[in-house]
């Protein structure tokens, strides 16, 4: 008998890569996921052309030959927008690749993790101290993501809220859409238009897109922030044209500005609770997962992404802005006596959200929007000097 020799089994044609998390226009905290074809024995991952991860699989003709599998990756991403470019090889050294942009980093540390309301007595001492030198009522929440050790001052009360509610309308938008809308579209158009340049008539297209009249939007909008809980919120129709286990964090009134009747109002507590929704909702928990309809983690990460592009600054981000490494994700209101800004704040050691509002029985000007900085200032300052060795919540995930 004439045994002949074995010939290598030539390995199958490549597929490229799917990229699942994260998606275009949405931020990442660093995670890359999706799946491979087969036979996929590396995979490289190149941000901006730099590469972060270069991770090589299990070897053998087990694997070399396997169905296709599922790859999850962590980098490191800037604080800005970025293409991420996904390479994967075959035992015979052969490639393809899918990218996936534009993406913004945020830093891993900001990842969501469950917290408890922590009041820091430092933090709080100096809030009061920049509230006082204000001329008028003003209220603020400030939150460490992490640790959840923060500061309040006059969070109950109820404030003209302006545009901040542009961003009630934003998750209600998504929550019936089932799914981002597609750029180019008139939907995305007013998306981005109500939420990086405040436009009113955006705001209001797209009420009427919802409930087919402002009033009617409004009144869609006002039922989901019910169901979430934010009983201190309520928008009324549209937008006039032409303008734009220790001690838990108190939530007090201190001083009520003289109206609220009728119209727009929040309060310092509901917007930081809108944004922290908005943050736990990136990564899939929190309760905007529960919502009826459909909002997604991916709808999240896209309002998170348009917030980190909003065209105002000069407010939360006024001295911190410039910093290295320093994120802003915000959205600000103003009228003729109320100025607030709320937003998220990210930098290499974490996260925290944070909103200031101001009413002034003059005019609501440059010293509310000093405000809203010297407060954000004074919490990077303070969660800086304290932030220390925390668990990682990515320790399973595969390192770069």
């Amino acid at each position: 008998m004439i045994t002949l020799p074995l010939v290598p089994e030539a390995p199958p044609a490549l597929v490229r890569p799917v990229i699942t998390n994260p998606r275009p226009r949405e931020v990442s905290f660093g995670t890359v996921a999706g799946r491979t074809g087969a036979g996929v024995t590396r995979i490289v991952v190149r941000v901006d052309g730099v590469t972060k991860a270069d991770v090589a699989l299990d070897s053998g003709r087990h694997r070399a030959f396997s169905a296709p599998s599922p790859f999850r990756i962590r980098v490191q991403l800037p604080p800005r927008d970025v293409t991420i470019r996904i390479i994967t090889y075959n035992a015979a050294g052969q490639s393809t690749a899918r990218s996936v942009g534009p993406v913004y980093g945020l830093p891993q540390a900001g990842f969501p993790v469950p917290i408890e309301s922590i009041e820091d007595p430092i933090l709080a001492r100096r809030i009061k101290e920049l509230v006082r030198g204000y001329p008028g009522p003003a209220g603020v929440f400030v939150q460490d993501l992490r640790s959840g050790r923060g500061a309040a001052w006059n969070a109950r009360a109820r404030f003209q809220a302006a545009s901040t509610l542009k961003l009630g309308i934003a998750l209600e938008l998504l929550r019936v859409l089932h799914g981002k809308p597609p750029p180019g579209t008139e939907l995305a158009n007013l998306f981005r238009r109500m939420l990086v340049y405040s436009d009113n008539q955006a705001a209001n297209d797209l009420e009427i897109w919802l409930g087919g009249s402002t009033i009617g939007g409004a009144a869609r909008v006002n039922a989901t922030l019910q169901t979430l809980g934010l009983s201190g919120t309520h928008m009324y129709g549209g937008y006039i044209i032409g303008t734009a286990a220790q001690r838990p964090i108190p939530l007090r009134v201190e001083s009520q500005p003289p109206y609220f009747t009728f119209g727009k109002f929040t309060t310092a507590w509901d917007l930081a609770r809108l944004h922290r929704l908005f943050h736990r909702a990136a990564v899939g928990t929190g309760s905007l997962m529960r919502l009826p309809g459909q909002f997604t983690p991916s709808d999240a990460r896209y309002v998170l992404y348009t917030l980190a592009h909003v065209r105002d600054p000069g407010k939360l981000d006024r001295y911190i802005g410039s910093e290295q490494g320093v994120s802003v994700l915000h959205k600000a209101g103003w009228i003729t006596h109320a100025r607030h800004d709320s937003g998220l704040v990210f930098w290499k050691q974490g996260a925290f959200v944070v909103t200031v509002m101001t009413w002034n029985w003059g005019e609501a000007g440059a010293s509310s929007d000093v405000l809203a900085g010297r407060i954000a200032r004074a919490a990077l300052r303070r969660y800086s000097a304290v932030a220390g060795r925390r668990p990682d919540p990515h320790e399973w995930l595969i390192q770069s």
